[in-house]
């Protein structure tokens, strides 16, 4: 059978634009689809053709724009529809070939209880648990005594995490059951459970297969997925430092008879549960039907374009390399780009791309599907781009890798690549000590720098340094601007720049905030004597003298340089120059939200107005002002202007990225303003709510 001249990709972002890539160079006509928002997303303006439709998780639309759009084929990506089996019985239907297993694999697979009973039979170790499907509370609390604590429950009819309690004693496992099927039956339509026995500091190790359409089946090697978070994973490496020669074997051989057990064709990958003492005794967790988010990285040691061999095996051609032909080659590492604050509990982030700049360089792949000015909004999942790095070795990969997640720059949008730069650093990790807790055990990584450390010869550190250099940025657009006439005459009235005639500079004050933060207001004023240079908010150098708070008297220098508002700035403290990507959010003249970045993390500072915090009734002096902790929408709103709410209460519910996050009150009082209604769309740091105190329900005492 020839290659497809026509392929739909129904998925969206980083993925549909990595798989479009493979179908431009090998000659593959692209259709994409798109929301109305996706518009002038990266994966649509990527492709060749591109159809509008309602819903990514519609299926009849999709194989509707499909034979609109004259395609042969359908790759699902991951994520959406890509493990749903009437989606890739519809498209088969229809005469589209589905990139991907039989619907008869997928349905199998997918269902957790059945596919353990599978590949156990086909002599694939599993972790003991419960047997049989359907079973009530009393089954699953007959196999827990039987197995022992602790164990594990998991929804039967998904994945993600979702659902998953890990329940160490008896008294227990009643309440979490009970929660475990509310969370199912919300997710996955199905609360079905079973029962496993929870393996402590356990290693979730992988193994990525191929199967062509003749009976041919080969493992790829392994992946290693143990960094995570509530079951994601966020770094994931090729090949296991954990395993040698015969155990990868081993585990490849029964990845390869857990697929042929259900008749697989295509990209799957079979998942492990390792206790990291015990490498050998390996037990099958799930088998994913689909191209994994990490699927780069067994790309780059084994030289095979997995999406490729999508297309070539769904085309119906012959594997034409046998297990001993796959040789891994080298070390690859990972890190998937989310849109999310680490320090503030990773929160879903969002907002308009202000400054991309993504890295580059010997042995760096990026998977991206941001954009400068693209919008990174709710509705889907938060995951924007994956940076991957390569080496000869381990320790050359996470070079390349914390260098790479240095340089990655994405000013309006918070993400997590500072942390994810943090947490490859740690000494556990770099010495290839995992597990799946390793992460939860170090939240400290979790703590984004806001000060000057003190090293490289700086006499001492200096605190809330983004403060400083936000600061340093707003004076320089509201330095006196040089004239364009050639006249060489510099206004000094032109800005409120604190010049004064023949005297010590007056100071100009600076009320900003970090996210999370108390406001902090920064004194900032031109040194006597010093030449000061500005060309309006795009360009700048000048000396100054910095107060933050109530510190000392700092020496500095800066220099900016935008264009379109984003941009660098640097920064001089002591003798020593720090970097910065920097932008002004929302404003000409540099009164809007100043964005900076260093070493992949990311800082808004925001203008903050006590003025405006007192017109509120007085409720925000008293930190009754609620905000958005992240942008989305507003599903419901839990009290009503007058209501008398006790501390902890909830007043309304924001849900972001298939996340709700419950807004509470912050002390006994009233509900003085409420700002939004449901269904209302709302971004970070809205004001939602302001909750009056119960001694001062009026406010007055603020006013006054």
């Amino acid at each position: 059978m020839p290659m497809f001249e026509s392929v739909l990709v129904a998925n969206r972002g980083e993925i549909a634009v990595r798989v479009i890539r493979t179908l431009k160079r090998l000659g593959v006509r692209s259709v994409a689809v798109h929301s109305a928002a996706d518009a002038s997303a990266p994966h649509v303006l990527a492709a060749d053709t591109a159809v509008l439709i309602d819903s990514y998780l519609d299926g009849a639309e999709l194989v509707a724009a499909a034979q609109r759009a004259g395609a042969e084929a359908v790759h699902p990506g991951y994520g959406f529809l890509a493990e749903n089996t009437g989606f890739a019985r519809a498209c088969a239907e229809a005469g589209l070939v589905f990139i991907g297993p039989p619907a008869g694999a997928i349905e199998l697979m997918g269902d957790k209880i059945n596919a353990k009973e599978a590949v156990k039979a086909a002599g694939v170790p599993v972790v003991p648990g419960s047997s049989g499907d359907d079973l009530d509370d009393a089954a699953l609390i007959a196999a827990a005594a039987e197995i022992g604590f602790p164990v594990l429950l998991k929804p039967s009819a998904g994945g993600g995490g979702k659902g998953m309690r890990l329940v160490r004693e008896a008294d227990r496992l009643a309440e979490e059951i009970a929660a475990a099927r509310r969370e199912a039956r919300t997710s996955f339509g199905d609360d079905t459970l079973l029962l496993e026995r929870w393996i402590d500091r356990p290693r979730h190790i992988e193994i990525q297969i191929l199967a062509d359409t003749h009976g041919n089946v080969v493992h790829l090697g392994e992946r290693e997925c143990s960094l995570q978070r509530r079951h994601q994973k966020l770094i994931e490496e090729a090949p296991s430092v954990l395993l040698d020669e015969a155990t990868r074997a081993e585990m490849g051989a029964a990845a390869v008879r857990a697929a042929k057990s259900c008749g697989y064709t295509g990209a799957g990958t079979v998942e492990f549960i390792v206790p990291g003492s015990d490498p050998s005794s390996h037990f099958f967790m799930e088998m994913n039907t689909r191209l994994q988010v990490e699927h780069p990285v067994t790309e780059l040691v084994t030289g095979l374009d997995l999406v490729e061999w999508q297309l070539r095996v769904a085309a119906g051609e012959v594997l034409p390399f046998a297990q001993d032909d796959v040789t891994l080659t080298g070390h690859a590492i990972e890190a998937r780009i989310c849109a999310e604050d680490p320090s503030r509990g990773f929160l879903p982030s969002g907002g308009q791309v202000l400054l991309l700049q993504e890295p580059e360089g010997e042995g760096v792949r990026v998977d991206s599907g941001l954009a400068p000015g693209l919008v990174v909004g709710s509705t889907y999942d938060p995951m924007v781009s994956k940076v991957i790095a390569y080496g000869p070795d381990r320790d050359t990969a996470l070079r390349r890798l914390r260098a790479a997640l240095a340089d990655t720059v994405v000013l309006g949008v918070v993400t997590n690549a500072g942390y994810l730069r943090r947490l490859i650093s740690h000494p556990d990790v770099v010495a290839g000590r995992l597990d799946t807790g390793l992460v939860e055990r170090h939240p400290e990584l979790t703590l984004v720098p806001t000060g000057d450390t003190g090293q490289a010869g700086t006499a001492q550190p200096v605190d809330n340094f983004p403060l400083l250099a936000a600061s340093l940025l707003r004076q320089l657009a509201l330095a006196p601007a040089r004239a364009t006439d050639g006249s060489g005459w510099t206004d000094p009235f032109a800005r409120p720049s604190g010049w004064r005639i023949g005297g010590t500079p007056a100071w100009t004050r600076h009320h900003l905030r970090l996210p999370g933060a108390d406001p902090v207001l920064v004194l900032v004023r031109p040194r006597r004597g010093a030449e000061n240079t500005a060309a309006g908010v795009d360009a700048g150098a000048g000396a100054f003298e910095v107060r933050i708070g109530d510190g000392e008297i700092l020496r500095a220098e800066a220099r900016a340089q935008l264009s379109g508002g984003a941009g660098r700035l640097a920064v001089t403290v002591d003798g020593v120059t720090r970097g910065f990507a920097c932008g002004v959010e929302g404003a000409e003249h540099g009164d809007g939200t100043v964005w900076l970045s260093r070493d992949g993390d990311s800082w808004a500072c925001h203008v903050h107005d006590p003025l405006a915090e007192l017109a509120l009734g007085g409720a925000g002096a008293h930190g009754g002002s609620l905000t958005a902790p992240m942008p989305g929408t507003v599903t419901l709103v839990k009290a009503s202007v007058g209501e008398t709410v006790k501390r902890g209460q909830a007043v309304l519910v924001l849900e972001a990225m298939k996340m709700e996050h419950v807004i509470t009150a912050p002390h006994d009082g009233t509900v003085a303003q409420l700002k939004v209604v449901p269904g209302a769309t709302v971004a970070m740091d809205d004001l939602l709510a302001v909750i009056a105190p119960a001694d001062d329900p009026t406010g007055e005492t603020a006013e006054s």
